[in-house]
């Protein structure tokens, strides 16, 4: 008898539970028509009076919010790119253990020494300028097309995408743009995806982010060995200080691979210059370059590789502290004056991390190069490319939250060095400012994911973005001059974030007066 009414007990609330859902799903579905119905009733209201949808910035004038979002977002991006410079200057001094000097401002920002102004004002007038001029479309297009739709964003966002001009160097417009493509490439895939459109295989990998940032080095570390001319000179320029091999013996190697005589006068004037004694025949036509030759006063292997990492993790920690530490502080200044400490442990931690990451790159890369010479007689300029695979496997030491931002910051150097080859070898055609309308469009596509699919975009990406761009995209303030159903459905989105256990309390009071207050109804 007791099993029985427990039983029908359960029963009872089991139905009730299922009563009580279904019900809260109709209410749910109720309200997704209201709003729909309301937002419907507003825009014929508009175009019966010929009137364009309101702006965000109900209490300033469009011109005064497009010139005050550029003069942040320049003084946020000149304010990072000089404080980064001033950090990497302060970790300068004190390797030279002159500890005063920090003190000292001649020393520490002199425009001797500290050379980040030109390029500080032209990133200024990058991020500045085209945040004014998207707030400035933005309402132009609101005006003149008297409507709100996806196309204003796409439109506003291509053409403010002109900013890319501050940039004089074409290398540097041609990167970000191959950047963005990536970035437009990952939310229209996530789009499609969640619209069960497309779905590719192997995507649900749990290391497929680190198979992408593998395959993306082995074609930077091949282009830099073959073709390094594919390559920007700055990226150059940070993988041949980072690496712990001298640039004429790269040179060497790649005459070897490709057949052509190798420069003898150059690495022996190099060798003699660094007072290095080696056992290796220099050879106009070998067949590869040994051991000996490639680390030249370390006859151990192990050795080199061991002091390679280690060498690698001192020259490149100031880069990383300087990059993890300046951005959190201007970006998240209250976040830091509330726990300073805590932020700048956080800034240790994330650039020991990051530096062990790029200290193991660099090792493997040149533990695959001697291995191959252990059982090899002959160079090939695969193993280039195989040994640059192999070396990106070092992203796993990262956060897996990086690993996939790391992948798509290395894609565009790859897509990069790829369209200089087929450009190069007339399997492309080679269309000037080709980068620049490049990054219209995809500035364009970037700003239609933010504002109407920002869960396809990436956190960190949407979070860069909504910054720089003041925080007023997809969360517009509620102005004085809107309706009564803006009210409404205002409410029904704070209902919404409520407490489950007060929403049943307040639904009826909310909907009695918002409703009596909605014009005709």
């Amino acid at each position: 008898m007791r099993s029985y009414a427990s039983s029908l007990s359960q029963s009872q609330s089991a139905d009730s539970s299922d009563a009580g859902s279904a019900a809260e799903r109709r209410l749910r579905e109720a309200e997704e028509r209201l709003r729909d119905a309301i937002e419907e009733l507003q825009r014929r209201q508009r175009r019966e009076r010929g009137l364009h949808p309101p702006c965000d910035h109900a209490d300033e004038s469009c011109v005064a919010n497009a010139i005050g979002n550029l003069c942040q977002s320049f003084l946020l991006s000149y304010g990072v790119r000089v404080g980064i410079g001033i950090l990497l200057r302060a970790f300068k001094l004190a390797r030279r253990q002159s500890y005063s000097s920090l003190l000292d401002l001649k020393q520490l920002v002199s425009e001797k020494d500290l050379i980040v102004r030109e390029e500080a004002c032209r990133i200024g007038l990058l991020f500045g300028g085209f945040t004014g001029s998207y707030h400035a479309l933005r309402c132009l297009l609101r005006k003149l097309r008297k409507k709100e739709t996806p196309l204003n964003a796409i439109l506003a966002g291509s053409v403010a995408g002109l900013s890319i001009l501050a940039l004089d160097d074409s290398s540097r417009r041609r990167t970000l743009a191959l950047y963005l493509l990536a970035r437009v490439a990952q939310c229209a895939y996530n789009s499609a995806k969640s619209k069960n459109k497309f779905h590719l295989w192997g995507s649900h990998w749990s290391h497929g982010d680190s198979l992408l940032f593998a395959l993306a080095c082995a074609q930077v570390m091949y282009a830099f060995i073959m073709r390094p001319e594919s390559l920007p000179k700055s990226y150059q320029d940070f993988i041949q200080k980072t690496g712990p091999v001298a640039a004429p013996v790269y040179k060497a190697v790649k005459d070897c691979c490709r057949g052509s005589p190798v420069d003898v006068a150059s690495l022996s004037a190099y060798l003699s210059y660094k007072k290095i004694s080696s056992n290796a025949k220099l050879e106009e036509f070998p067949s590869i370059i040994p051991c000996s030759l490639i680390h030249a006063g370390t006859n151990s292997c192990l050795v080199h590789n061991a002091n390679a990492t280690a060498a690698t993790f001192r020259k490149t920690f100031p880069l990383y502290f300087s990059l993890t530490f300046v951005p959190f502080v201007v970006l998240r200044l209250q976040k830091f004056m509330a726990a300073p400490v805590r932020t700048c442990w956080h800034a240790l931690t994330g650039a020991v991390r990051s530096t062990t990451f790029l200290s193991a790159f660099v090792g493997i890369f040149q533990a695959v190069i001697c291995l191959h010479r252990k059982v090899a007689t002959k160079d090939h300029k695969l193993v280039y490319w195989v040994a640059g695979g192999a070396s990106g496997l070092s992203v796993l030491l990262e956060k897996k939250a990086r690993r996939s931002e790391l992948a798509l910051y290395v894609l565009p150097r790859a897509g990069e060095s790829l369209w200089y080859i087929l450009v190069n070898r007339h399997l492309m055609p080679d269309v000037k400012n080709t980068e620049v309308a490049l990054f219209c469009a995809c500035m364009g596509g970037i700003m239609y994911y933010l504002e109407h699919e920002p869960d396809t975009m990436a956190p960190f990406l949407r979070g860069l973005i909504r910054r720089f761009l003041a925080s007023k995209i997809s969360n517009p303030s509620p102005s004085s001059n809107r309706s009564a159903s803006y009210s409404y459905l205002q409410a029904l989105d704070a209902m919404k974030k409520k407490p489950k256990e007060n929403q049943d309390a307040e639904t009826s009071t909310t909907e009695k007066y918002n409703l009596e207050s909605i014009p005709g109804l």
